[in-house]
């Protein structure tokens, strides 16, 4: 089930909800009891195996990063 983060207006505190996705644009009440409470953005973290380059999750060959491939430095 996913994790939401909120952020409580009236006290500060960030707590998290686990919710359905169904569900994720619903208000949270925080642990204080304040219903004035906004969701947070947050990042997600693949971990595993495998990846998106060859057997083993190795990067794939050659080419620099960047949003062109790292010719320009970017």
């Amino acid at each position: 089930m996913p994790r939401y983060e909120f952020r409580c207006r009236a006290c500060g505190d960030t707590f998290e909800v686990n919710r359905p996705m169904a569900e994720a644009g619903r208000p949270a009440t925080c642990p204080q009891g304040h219903a004035d409470t906004v969701k947070l953005l947050s990042t997600v973290a693949f971990t595993g195996r495998g990846g998106s380059g060859p057997v083993g999750g190795a990067p794939a060959p050659g080419g620099g990063g960047g949003c062109c491939g790292g010719a320009c430095g970017c």
